[in-house]
């Protein structure tokens, strides 16, 4: 029997959407207001889902302290009240979309040694939701 926790986390932090190689008035055609030169901020909410058997000694997927301090290490402390563009070394050459936000946080979180990572669900706005759960077309993820 395999069962999915899914905890919920949040972190703020600031990006813009920008291609260097484009011209500004192309980069504000494709990102719009997210291209705003200063950048701007999203309180963003982390779904994290792993799945696994229930331990029959602790009747538990995953122990929910292991994971909270799991994902606090890998994204939390990585993330939280940072510039993506500035501070965070994937996005120095990658737009910072939430898209690619959301495979970087799976990416960081798919080796919690407790469970199988299932996916991870990050929430930009009350509008924008992203999913993501790893390879799923034969791409690297």
């Amino acid at each position: 029997m395999t069962i999915q926790l899914t905890r919920r986390y949040s972190f703020a932090a600031a990006h813009r959407l920008h291609i260097p190689r484009l011209g500004e008035e192309e980069n504000r055609r494709i990102y719009g207001k997210c291209n705003n030169p200063y950048g701007h901020g999203h309180n963003y909410v982390l779904e994290v889902t792993v799945s696994g058997p229930v331990d029959p000694a602790t009747g538990m997927v995953a122990h929910l302290g292991e994971l909270d301090h799991f994902v606090e290490r890998e994204v939390l402390e990585a993330f939280d009240h940072k510039n993506l563009n500035e501070e965070i070394a994937a996005f120095r050459e990658r737009v910072p979309t939430t898209e690619n936000l959301c495979i970087e946080i799976y990416n960081r979180l798919r080796s919690f040694p407790a469970a199988r990572l299932a996916r991870v669900r990050l929430e930009e706005t009350s509008l924008n939701t992203f999913e993501y759960s790893g390879e799923t077309d034969g791409s690297p993820s």
